[in-house]
C-alpha cells in the first residue's frame, strides 16, 4: 500500500485537531489499548532543526509530557518488559538515544517535575576521550566547515541534505563511515573536530561522567548502552563487535555502579550476530526501531521503538504513538 502523500497527512492531522476541539476524538484516546516504548534523542531550547531531525525543544517536551500523563498509562522499560500494561489505556514507554549532556540539563528536570520514567541509552565515547559523536562532527562540519576536503584517497563536496558527497563513489560520507569500524572516525573527529561550535554545546555535547552518574542515581532514570563509540554494530567485524559491546557495558557499570543489561542499537542496526553476541556479553535487553524480518517478533528480549517526530504537534504525536506510524 502507498504511503499518503505529505497532503494527505496534513490533511488528517487537521481533522484530528478539529476533532478534538470538539471533543470527539477524545474516547479514541482514552480507551485505545496496547504499548509502545517511544525514543528520543536531543532537547535543546530554541532552534530543534540546527543540525539535525532528531531534538526537540524543551518547551515542546513539557507539552508532550503533560499530554501524555493525561491520556497515557507511562511505564519504566522494566514494567515495559514485566508487561505491566493498563487495562484502560494504552502504556507508553519513554527512552533517550546517543547520551547527550542537554539529556541531563534539560530533559531529566521536566521527567522529575512530572514523575515520568525514562531509560537513556549512552555511548562509551566519554571513556575513549570525546565528547562528541563522529556523526554530529559530520553534521557540525557540513553546516561550518569546509565546502570540500581530501579523506580515505578520496575528495568529498558538501552537497545536498548538508552531507559531503564522495566524487568518485556519489555516496554520502556518513554512509561510507557506517560501514568501517572506528578508526576512520577517529580520523575524521581530527580532521574536523575544530568545526564544531563551543556555543551549539547543546547540540553535540556527551554526557560527562559526573553527569552520568548524576542522572543513574534519580528515581526516573535507569542507563543503557548503545555501543561504545556509536558504530553501527550489524557492520563491524566480530572481533570488533565483541569488544565494542563488552567495554560499553563495563564502562556504564562503571560509572553508575549499577548492572546494564539493556542494548539500544545504534541506527537501530542489528542483525542474529549482534543480538548472539549481545547476550554473551551479558544483556538481555535488545532494543531497535523497526524489526528487520517478521520472525524477529520472536527473537527473546527484541523490542521495536518509535521515533519521536519534531514536525507535528503532541496530539499527532499521540495518535502515532497509539497507531505506530505517522501516517
Amino acid at each position: 500500500m502507498n504511503k499518503p502523500s505529505e497532503i494527505v497527512q496534513r490533511w488528517r492531522r487537521m481533522q484530528r485537531h478539529a476533532g478534538h476541539m470538539l471533543g470527539c476524538d477524545r474516547s479514541f484516546l482514552r480507551n485505545a489499548k496496547g504499548a509502545r516504548i517511544l525514543v528520543y534523542h536531543g532537547i535543546c531550547r530554541t532552534d530543534p532543526l540546527r543540525y539535525n531531525t532528531l531534538f526537540i525543544t524543551q518547551r515542546k517536551f513539557e507539552e508532550q509530557l503533560r499530554y501524555f500523563r493525561k491520556y497515557f498509562n507511562i511505564i519504566s522499560l522494566d514494567q515495559f518488559y514485566r508487561g505491566e500494561f493498563s487495562s484502560d489505556r494504552f502504556s507508553i514507554c519513554l527512552t533517550f538515544d546517543d547520551g547527550f549532556a542537554n539529556n541531563f540539563t534539560n530533559a531529566l528536570p521536566l521527567l522529575e517535575k512530572y514523575k515520568v520514567p525514562a531509560t537513556f541509552f549512552v555511548t562509551g565515547a566519554r571513556e575513549a576521550g570525546y565528547d562528541i559523536l563522529w556523526n554530529d562532527v559530520l553534521s557540525m562540519a557540513a553546516k561550518h566547515g569546509p565546502s570540500d576536503f581530501s579523506f580515505l584517497d578520496d575528495y568529498f563536496i558538501r552537497g545536498r541534505e548538508k552531507k559531503y558527497w564522495s566524487v568518485s563513489a556519489g555516496r554520502s560520507l556518513q554512509d561510507i563511515l557506517r560501514e568501517k569500524d572506528f578508526r576512520p572516525k577517529a580520523e575524521l573527529l581530527s580532521l574536523l573536530g575544530d568545526f564544531r561550535l563551543e556555543a551549539d554545546q547543546e547540540y553535540w555535547l556527551l554526557l560527562e561522567d559526573v553527569q552520568l552518574r548524576a542522572l543513574a542515581q534519580s528515581k526516573w532514570a535507569t542507563v543503557g548502552a548503545h555501543g561504545y563509540y556509536h558504530d553501527d554494530l550489524a557492520r563491524i567485524e566480530q572481533v570488533g563487535l565483541k569488544k565494542d559491546l563488552r567495554r560499553s557495558k563495563q564502562y556504564l557499570e562503571r560509572v553508575t555502579e549499577k548492572e546494564i543489561t539493556a542494548l539500544a542499537f545504534p541506527y537501530g542496526s542489528y542483525s542474529p550476530a549482534v543480538i548472539a553476541e549481545a547476550r554473551e556479553a551479558g544483556y538481555t535487553r535488545f532494543l531497535a526501531t523497526d524489526l528487520m524480518h517478521p520472525s524477529d517478533e520472536e527473537v527473546e528480549g527484541l523490542r521495536e521503538r518509535l521515533t519521536i517526530n519534531p514536525f507535528i504537534s503532541s496530539l499527532n504525536q499521540s495518535y502515532a504513538s497509539i497507531t505506530g506510524n505517522y501516517n
